[in-house]
């Protein structure tokens, strides 16, 4: 599976045999295919192996302090760095050479395989599929039942196509295991090992068409596999995690049936951070991004090797401007002062909010270009400053996964239930990435903030949304007092995916690749209050100036009147507008998505905690919206 012309792609080992089965996206092996997700290939479905199995060596490291603080809060502090996933290029032109062995590796799951033409269904690994491998078309290595003599057993022996059992089990304590066939169609434990075969009696796909059948004669149709029938008719969990080869001692969750590719079979739990300017001069922070090229160098001359290397790697963009010696000069005073400029605490948005908001932010630095501009004809009550982030860098970890149901919204992320482990031990690293990107950041006016926040009708809409995030909570065996980001967060993230749907009709970027941050803390001295809204593609498409253009005072004013203006009525109004979180114990008021919901990779909250009458009159409402005078 490769991606788009120009990406580069992370190789696919089956790690029994090292046999390449294909390629992933770079940022697939952290959103879509990380340790423990099932990639369904062409002929092949596998499981990427937990990060204890990957070639440590060939992964590179990526510098961001802050996100690491981060990871070990969560982790422990045995997490020494982060790590790019090994990397294997796409034009290779000798699938037999040592280089083509490269990449993350994979085993086949499930194991229980189907021939396309009898309906043979039984393991691979009891030799009755044999694998057939393509080195030069990786993804048409697939399995082939050997000797296939057809349904009925009349035709002449001949190869036949094996696909994947699409049917596995899974659990919330992220646990995935087989189909228990022969449980399955025995209605319980039975000695008998006679063949299985997997046929569809009907016109229709649906399950209750689907079928299993042993050569004893038993037989039973997969609709008893789901719902309130799965969950007599299916075993206890076996607690298996096919990615470490490791069974836990005990599991108290109830096993379902789940479909191989389906969405909730897999969900990433992930931090993020921004870089910001960590160093008093641009020079100063490239020697904080790249010291671990540097913290080992002794002498001037030593310098210029390294930044030729550098420069040839292209591994520290912009350090071949200066001088060795001044270079030498900035190594010294960053060993001098022990790596004192460097943030070491785990708070992330925190810097990030005092970075942006400055008097004098930094304009020119290795991953932050900033320019501040003025506020919007018309908003000059509602907000306090614009500011264009022509370059800048975000940088992703990957802390583990869960699966049947989404991570739990917390505060903490360590509070985080049922997150499944990427290996069998505590990491020392964790898989990463970064992407380049613009964005356009606006601070609004605190006090302007806490006047509508003390409105009557706010903080009836906020008791509101806080009775459904109580009812979401209770319903889920959570704490509920836990986790409420507060009313000036969801007035604040629905202003921004109101605005990330306009800018996406004329920025020229897929609305997917386009990302929100929201400041909204307001414990401590300086509470906060802003959106800022980037892109973050993993090549160029994160930095061609569109994004940036459309925050000019002139631009972004219309845009913003635009937004506000179409969420004032809903195509799916009255029933959008009357929306009562409370009575349904759902995470959202007047929001949908009609309206209001963004792409699952844009929302830093998974489309929750929204109400567009939080900032314009709906027909149900118009006491609690912050542009009223508009």
């Amino acid at each position: 599976m490769e991606g788009t012309s120009g990406a580069k792609g992370r190789g696919l080992t089956m790690s029994t045999n090292k046999t390449p089965v294909g390629e992933v996206r770079p940022s697939q092996l952290l959103w879509t295919y990380g340790p423990g997700a099932l990639i369904d290939l062409p002929n092949l479905s596998v499981v990427t192996l937990g990060i204890d199995q990957w070639e440590k060596d060939r992964c590179q490291p990526i510098t961001e302090p802050r996100l690491l603080a981060a990871v070990r809060k969560v982790l422990g502090s045995q997490v020494e760095n982060l790590r790019m996933p090994p990397f294997q290029k796409s034009e290779l032109a000798d699938p037999w050479s040592a280089e083509a062995y490269m990449g993350v590796p994979v085993r086949p799951f499930p194991r229980w395989m189907r021939c396309v033409k009898c309906g043979l269904l039984s393991p691979f690994d009891v030799k009755l599929f044999e694998i057939k491998e393509d080195r030069y078309r990786p993804e048409r290595t697939r399995f082939v039942h050997k000797g296939c003599t057809g349904s009925k057993g009349t035709l002449a022996a001949k190869d036949a196509d094996a696909v994947p059992a699409r049917f596995l089990l899974a659990c919330r304590n992220g646990h995935l295991d087989d189909f228990p066939w022969r449980y399955f169609v025995h209605r319980g434990n039975s000695p008998c090992m006679e063949s299985l075969y997997f046929y569809e009696d009907g016109a229709s796909l649906q399950t209750e068409n689907l079928w299993v059948k042993c050569k004893c004669g038993a037989s039973r149709s997969m609709a008893h596999a789901f719902g309130q029938a799965g969950k007599e008719n299916l075993p206890s969990c076996r607690g298996r995690h096919p990615h470490l080869d490791h069974f836990d001692d005990e599991c108290d969750e109830e096993a379902r049936a789940v479909l191989l590719g389906s969405t909730n079979s897999w969900f990433p739990i992930t931090l993020s951070a921004l870089a910001i300017p960590q160093a008093k001069d641009p020079l100063g922070q490239l020697i904080e991004d790249g010291w671990g090229f540097f913290h080992d160098l002794e002498s001037e001359s030593a310098v210029a090797v390294a930044v030729k290397m550098l420069k040839r790697g292209g591994t520290l963009p912009g350090i071949d401007k200066y001088p060795a010696s001044e270079i030498w000069a900035a190594i010294e005073t960053h060993r001098n002062s022990n790596g004192q400029d460097t943030v070491g605490e785990d708070d992330i948005k925190a810097p990030e909010w005092e970075v942006l908001t400055q008097a004098n932010p930094p304009t020119d630095y290795p991953h932050f270009m900033s320019k501040k501009v003025g506020t919007p004809a018309g908003f000059e009550r509602q907000i306090g400053k614009v500011l264009l982030l022509e370059r800048l860098r975000e940088v992703n970890a990957l802390l583990g996964f869960t699966r049947v149901e989404a991570p739990e919204e917390s505060s903490d992320p360590s509070e985080r239930p049922q997150r499944a482990n990427l290996a069998r031990r505590a990491p020392d690293w964790v898989p990463a990435n970064q992407v380049h990107g613009e964005g356009i950041f606006i601070q609004f006016d605190e006090a302007a903030i806490q006047a509508w926040e003390g409105r009557a009708g706010v903080r009836q809409a906020d008791r509101m949304l806080e009775g459904g995030h109580r009812g979401w909570r209770n319903s889920r065996r959570l704490d509920p007092d836990e986790g409420y980001p507060g009313i000036r967060y969801a007035m604040l993230h629905t202003l921004s995916h109101l605005l990330i749907r306009e800018l996406a009709l004329e920025c020229g970027y897929n609305a997917a690749s386009i990302r929100e941050r929201i400041y909204a803390g307001v414990s401590g001295t300086n509470p906060q209050a802003g959106i800022l809204i980037y892109t973050a593609a993993a090549d160029s498409d994160g930095t061609l100036g569109g994004l940036v253009d459309l925050g000019k005072p002139e631009n972004l004013g219309r845009l913003l009147r635009q937004a506000l203006h179409r969420s004032k009525v809903c195509s799916s109004d009255p029933l959008c507008s009357e929306h009562d979180p409370a009575k349904d114990r759902s995470l959202h008021a007047a929001a949908c998505h009609a309206c209001s919901l963004v792409a699952e990779t844009s929302c830093e909250r998974s489309n929750r905690y929204l109400d567009r009458s939080l900032l314009v009159q709906t027909l149900d409402r118009g006491d609690a919206a912050f542009f009223a005078d508009l």
